[in-house]
């Protein structure tokens, strides 16, 4: 080893050596070298729990992780101390190529021992949904033909408790702490029940392989999903984050987004409507960008929704992002970033921001009184 080699460097190194050799995984996990990968590879450590009863206070937000590299962006969100983590989609990267799922297993096997995600995992509660990427193709989506084995690696990677798994989606809802102070976190399921998306071919102002369709039989989230989604909208909470793995209000581009399927995102605003809910906030991941973007004509009150991507695959720099949508507050931010949400309960304010890897500021922000999501 050289005198001058950094701690960093010798991290990157071992992490290499994990995602090149999963037999160092094999022996980290005790399983002999040369075994089959047959059962689920998930930490052998249990997952933190956040109880029913407790105050959420701030609540972090994250996508687009690589297992193959170092994920130094754990240790700036760790210093924020949240409540909760969520997860919002491409936990891991890997294709699912037939029923053996070889590589995403092997994908979960290397996040299970990452020693940066692992600092995490031992200190933060963390609920997840997937995206693609973990789903197990890109851009995949109902007709996936693997889509079971996937549900299955990720039910068990994320020790998925019994009701949600009984579902058909990996949907799911939690809502925390008292009257007055409830928060709900919704996370949808945008791949398992997803019709194709319709291609188009690019132009100078229009990036991206989808075009959008209006055709109304499309569906986003499948009939089961859109029934689950309004009982737990008409459920008691204060302040509901919806988790959407790819961007709803964004516009403009044509990457995944709801605005493909213009009927399905008209039903959510509809949903949205008729529910009567206030104190709503999406967020969402996929783009490998940050970005915040507020639509103040579809609601009663004004529609958020901030976009954390990604903790380690940030963009090459010659790739555009500009969307050129109205809705969107500044530039979208490029590099490495996580998502975090501020909630002060006493001075009825949310401030959502994102951090990159550097300095103690925000690179991203928006400040909220609660009257501007439609609470009194």
């Amino acid at each position: 080893m050289a005198s001058g080699t950094s701690g960093a460097a010798i991290e990157r190194g071992l992490i290499a050596c994990l995602a090149a050799a999963i037999c160092g995984v094999f022996l980290v996990l005790g399983i002999p070298g040369g075994s089959s990968l047959d059962g689920p590879i998930a930490p052998k450590e249990p997952w933190k729990r956040l109880d029913a009863s407790a105050v959420i206070e701030r609540l972090a937000f994250a996508s687009c992780a690589d297992q193959k590299k170092p994920q130094p962006i754990w240790r700036r969100l760790i210093d924020t101390k949240p409540d909760l983590l969520l997860m919002l989609g491409d936990n891991v990267y890997a294709d699912l190529r037939d029923e053996s799922a070889r590589e995403l297993k092997e994908a979960y096997a290397a996040l299970a021992v990452h020693p940066d995600f692992a600092k995490v995992r031992a200190s933060i509660p963390i609920l997840a949904t997937w995206d693609d990427h973990d789903y197990g193709r890109n851009d995949a989506g109902g007709d996936f033909p693997f889509k079971a084995v996937a549900r299955k690696l990720f039910d068990d990677f994320w020790s998925v408790e019994s009701e949600r798994r009984a579902r058909p989606g990996v949907y799911d809802a939690r809502i925390h702490g008292p009257p007055g102070r409830r928060v709900q976190v919704i996370l949808l399921d945008t791949r398992s029940f997803r019709s194709p998306w319709s291609a188009k071919k690019a132009d100078a102002t229009y990036r991206g392989p989808y075009g959008p369709d209006p055709d109304p039989s499309l569906t986003m989230l499948g009939p089961e999903q859109w029934a689950w989604l309004e009982r737990e909208l008409k459920k008691p909470a204060d302040i509901r984050f919806i988790v959407s793995s790819i961007q709803v209000v964004a516009e403009n581009h044509g990457f995944e987004r709801w605005g493909l399927f213009p009927a399905e995102r008209q039903r959510l605003h509809d949903l949205l409507k008729t529910t009567a809910v206030r104190g709503v906030v999406l967020l969402s991941g996929d783009r490998h960008v940050g970005a915040i973007y507020r639509k103040s004509a579809a609601l009663p009150f004004s529609l958020v929704e901030v976009t954390s991507s990604s903790i380690n695959r940030p963009l090459p720099p010659h790739y555009s992002v500009e969307d050129g949508g109205a809705e969107r507050l500044g530039d979208a931010y490029r590099e490495e970033n996580f998502g975090l949400a501020s909630i002060d309960w006493t001075r009825r304010r949310l401030t959502i921001a994102l951090y990159g890897l550097a300095g103690p500021d925000p690179v991203r922000h928006i400040k909220l009184e609660f009257a501007d999501i439609g609470l009194d």
